[in-house]
């Protein structure tokens, strides 16, 4: 029986994946059919060398496995809007190239630039995925949690990669490389499957912000006038900060950090964006589109509602869902599932787990105490 080795079984499958992203021809999944067929190479040429040992791979190896690190923050990067990747991220590949081309006149460290760039990049991107303060702004609010939790499982990945670096060389220095195989063979079954898992998340979770949003808006104006006294009795989230809020709007400035006054004011615009258009009912609002609606800096949004609410914007958005759940619940015998996607929700889990939060029930368990209340009424 023919025997193919684990290596290229792997290249084999990422390959595949970069095959249906590219026949997606999404804009926004550029970054990850990059990636993609960055680690399919990756995995290929590692194969190649432990079944061939060609010399020219010495080379390759290490120059593409220096690149991984640097396109997978760049697909994360883009979650939170940003468009080119900086030329500083090419510094370490640089280098560990000119160190690959002059390895036959001298012994450059290789192996410690690589650890050392997997564990910078792996806990930057956890520290990114576990900051509250900045949360993915091209990204649904919806699938925020969903897009930060492979955001961290990126960077985990990446630690991996530097333990089984260290793994190879006290293998090396201790047993002469008896285990080496057996070492590749669990990190690569592991490492980049996961990790190119976690970019193809991220990147189906960002929605593009040129048109979409625009016709949104022309749509609801089309039909506010038909729902005027509907929107006017919006609920609103419970504030923790009972300040007053300013009766006009005043400049906001550039500051990432708003004053109270630019808080309240900020509070104000987007409570008045959720009654009078109801963009919460957007299942893909992020942030970025957020942020031109209002004409404010999407920094500056999430900065204020934090101050203001002690709670996230996701969490402030889908409160907004679930008052207009709630309602549907009490004036309607739709299904769960329908009234879930009419409230703006994508997923039945996260509207079970949201309004758990807010309500500290269950939809139906909500329905069946509101119907009691109702029956009650009119006897």
């Amino acid at each position: 029986m023919i025997s193919i080795p684990l290596p290229f079984v792997i290249s084999l499958l990422l390959g595949i994946l970069a095959t249906l992203i590219y026949v997606r021809r999404e804009k926004k999944e550029k970054a990850a059919f990059i990636f993609l067929t960055l680690c399919t190479l990756t995995t290929a040429i590692v194969g190649m060398r432990w079944t061939f040992d060609i010399a020219a791979l010495r080379f390759l190896q290490p120059l593409l496995a220096s690149l991984i690190p640097a396109t997978a923050w760049y697909c994360f990067s883009q979650a939170y809007g940003t468009k080119r990747i900086r030329l500083v991220h090419f510094i370490a590949p640089f280098a560990v190239m000119l160190a690959a081309l002059t390895y036959p006149f001298w012994r450059p460290p290789i192996d410690p630039i690589l650890t050392l760039l997997y564990i910078g990049y792996g806990i930057a991107l956890i520290k990114a995925s576990m900051n509250s303060q900045t949360i993915p702004q091209n990204v649904s609010l919806s699938e925020i949690e969903k897009a930060q939790k492979a955001e961290r499982i990126a960077g985990l990945m990446l630690l991996f990669s530097a333990f089984i670096d260290g793994a190879l060389a006290v293998d090396f220095a201790v047993y002469q490389g008896e285990h080496a195989v057996y070492i590749l063979m669990v990190g690569h079954t592991l490492l980049l499957p996961v990790l190119s898992l976690a970019v193809v998340i991220v990147s189906l979770s960002i929605r593009s912000s040129d048109h979409d949003d625009e016709a949104l808006s022309r749509n609801k104006e089309e039909t506010d006038h038909e729902n005027a006294d509907q929107k006017s009795t919006t609920p609103q989230p419970m504030r923790e900060n009972k300040s007053g809020i300013a009766s006009q709007p005043k400049e906001i400035s550039q500051t990432s950090e708003p004053n109270e006054t630019e808080v309240n004011n900020i509070i104000r615009q987007l409570d008045e964006l959720m009654i009078s258009k109801e963009v919460f009912l957007d299942p893909d609002l992020t942030l970025d589109r957020l942020a031109r609606k209002l004409i404010i800096p999407a920094r500056q949004i999430s900065n204020a509602v934090n101050q203001a609410y002690g709670r996230n914007l996701s969490q402030v958005i889908n409160e907004y869902r679930i008052e207009r759940a709630k309602t549907l619940l009490e004036n309607t015998k739709d299904p769960i599932t329908q009234v879930y996607l009419n409230s703006g929700f994508q997923t039945k889990s996260n509207f079970n787990r949201e309004f758990a939060r807010v309500t500290q029930q269950t939809p139906s368990a909500y329905r069946r105490a509101n119907s009691k209340l109702i029956e009650h009424s009119a006897a």
